[in-house]
């Protein structure tokens, strides 16, 4: 803490919003313009007022990149997202911290080494395969729900080795659950109450939870190689193992970001792509020179398609913002943060900034060749799955899951989006097009 650390701003009146709601709804309808605003008002450590107090936004790569670091350990996650989603991703990875993050951390990374993410490329294809099995010609083909149901079954499989004697209406109550959690995010009302976001969201977890622990005693009994019986299985070499309530937990939460996070990013590649057909040619000749079912490293040697995909990070990143909860005070940028306030990180407007980007709403992957790298204008300049020790466990395996939907829909399909058309996001949780991202299909 040093003497010369300034204060948070005040927040002037005509930004305070509605009663107790605050900028909730503003949010909602603009969250970069939101951040704009605070940005070029307040400066990176911007004060913000919603659900009946008064907030912090941490804008740009200096403010965010303090706040991932987190060198002091003032930030804490868990305090932080318990507010938004806690009662339903309880005790997942992302909502632990310091000593107890870093075991839970170390046990899970064994379920993402080289050799278990090479099993995982293999179980992929023809969970893929029999997922777009059904994708015919169509004008108006909604991608993003049709994506969400593959990406779900592609979790089913991966994640549960199947589940098979699961039925379609049983899936779909899941995947209703998991929109329910998510969703329980932009609650207002935070309790138990019928008929809420967070009503729903508890009802919720109540089919996730008796879903999984259906299946815990078959994969505590026998080792296979999907995700869930790993972490059944995983030890240190010091012994330690995930309990039951552990597993429960850890599943519900890579379940969802497993499949939520990949269909906004799939979905946001199929427009771009649909809306630039030289960029779609050229991913797909490099598709069509490899076989239908690429090995891990192919899928890493798709070169235009990773370009693609940072694009699309970039450009719409799948968690636009981070929430964090200081447990201390701390200065970030010069401006003192006491301790029990909530903290925003405002990671999609850092992706949108001039001093970092060239042009920076125009998709232009050829950005992030070794001739330009804009990403590397800062170190946090790009920050899709975050940062410091909390940052994205399972990045190399979602970003092997895109690679592998769009490698077979590009071998069998072409699709063309309006270049005009832009979807109309909601953005109450996770960013999602609010119209299906309608494309197209041939």
């Amino acid at each position: 803490m040093t003497a010369e650390a300034l204060p948070i701003p005040p927040l002037r009146r005509d930004d305070r919003g509605l009663p107790f709601v605050g900028r909730v709804l503003d949010y909602a309808k603009d969250p970069v313009g939101l951040f704009r605003h605070h940005y070029e008002r307040y400066g990176p450590v911007a004060p913000w007022y919603a659900l009946g107090r008064t907030s912090v936004m941490l804008l740009g790569p200096d403010a965010c990149g303090e706040a991932l670091q987190n060198r002091d350990k003032a930030f804490a996650n868990g305090p932080a997202w318990s507010q938004l989603v806690g009662p339903f991703f309880r005790r997942g990875l992302m909502l632990l911290d310091f000593d107890e993050h870093k075991g839970h951390r170390r046990i899970m990374q064994e379920a993402f080494t080289r050799p278990r993410l090479e099993s995982y490329t293999r179980r992929l294809h023809p969970a893929i395969e029999t997922g777009l099995a059904g994708w015919n010609a169509d004008r108006e083909f909604p991608s993003y729900w049709r994506l969400k149901q593959l990406t779900l079954d592609i979790a089913a499989d991966l994640f549960m080795g199947g589940a098979q004697d699961t039925s379609r209406a049983e899936m779909d109550r899941v995947n209703k659950a998991f929109i329910a959690c998510v969703q329980a995010a932009a609650g207002i009302v935070r309790a138990d109450v019928p008929f809420t976001r967070w009503g729903k969201a508890y009802r919720g977890r109540k089919v996730l939870e008796k879903f999984l622990r259906h299946y815990l005693p078959v994969k505590r009994a026998q080792q296979t190689d999907d995700i869930f019986s790993v972490l059944c299985h995983i030890e240190t070499e010091d012994g330690d193992r995930f309990s039951d309530d552990d597993v429960v937990n850890h599943m519900i939460f890579l379940m969802m970001a497993a499949h939520d996070t990949s269909t906004v990013t799939t979905s946001t590649i199929l427009q771009y792509l649909g809306q630039h057909p030289a960029w779609q040619e050229r991913c797909r000749e490099e598709s069509l020179a490899l076989g239908p079912e690429p090995t891990m490293a192919e899928l890493e040697g798709l070169v235009a398609l990773d370009l693609v995909m940072k694009e699309a990070l970039r450009l719409r990143a799948p968690v636009p913002v981070l929430v964090r909860y200081t447990v201390r005070d701390t200065v970030v940028q010069g401006v003192r943060i006491p301790a029990g306030t909530s903290a925003a990180l405002g990671l999609q407007f850092t992706h949108l900034m001039e001093d970092y980007w060239s042009n920076p709403t125009a998709f232009d992957p050829e950005r992030f060749t070794p001739e330009r790298r804009e990403d590397r204008s800062h170190r946090f300049a790009w920050e899709p799955f975050g940062g410091g020790v909390h940052k994205c466990i399972g990045l190399y395996f979602a970003g092997l899951e895109v690679k592998a939907i769009m490698h077979r829909l590009l071998r069998e399909h072409r699709w063309t989006v309006d270049p005009a058309y832009e979807p109309p996001l909601d953005n109450h949780s996770l960013p999602f097009p609010k119209d299906g991202l309608p494309i197209a299909l041939a």
